[in-house]
């Protein structure tokens, strides 16, 4: 099961949030954490952390950061249709399989 997510989601993909407080919102996956269950999405899911000083080089504070989301509460935007879609595999005439949504079918790996 972990692996077929992992093909679904790769970094630099455009998600849309769908439960949460940040529901609605689109950002880039920064990266895919947690043996395939986890994603990192830009400015999304914000969180303050505190932290302790390390030195005159690394000030404490409290530092706003992204926390990592369910990979079942994000859907990949087509970059066709620009809607949220759903994945499906398709294989393309020489034999080689990608990404496509389901919508407007257009393959979403070039």
């Amino acid at each position: 099961m972990g692996a077929s997510l992992k093909a679904k989601l790769k970094k630099d993909d455009t998600v849309m949030v769908r439960i949460g407080r940040d529901r609605g919102k689109t950002g880039k996956v920064v990266r895919i954490l947690g043996g395939n269950s986890k994603v990192l999405v830009e400015r999304i899911n914000m969180v303050k952390r505190h932290q302790k000083g390390t030195g005159p080089q690394q000030p404490g504070g409290i530092l706003e950061k992204e926390a990592a989301l369910d990979i079942s509460n994000v859907m990949l935007v087509c970059p066709a249709c620009n809607k949220p879609t759903r994945v499906e595999r398709k294989t393309l005439d020489k034999g080689r399989r990608v990404r496509a949504c389901k919508q407007c079918g257009e393959a979403i790996d070039k």
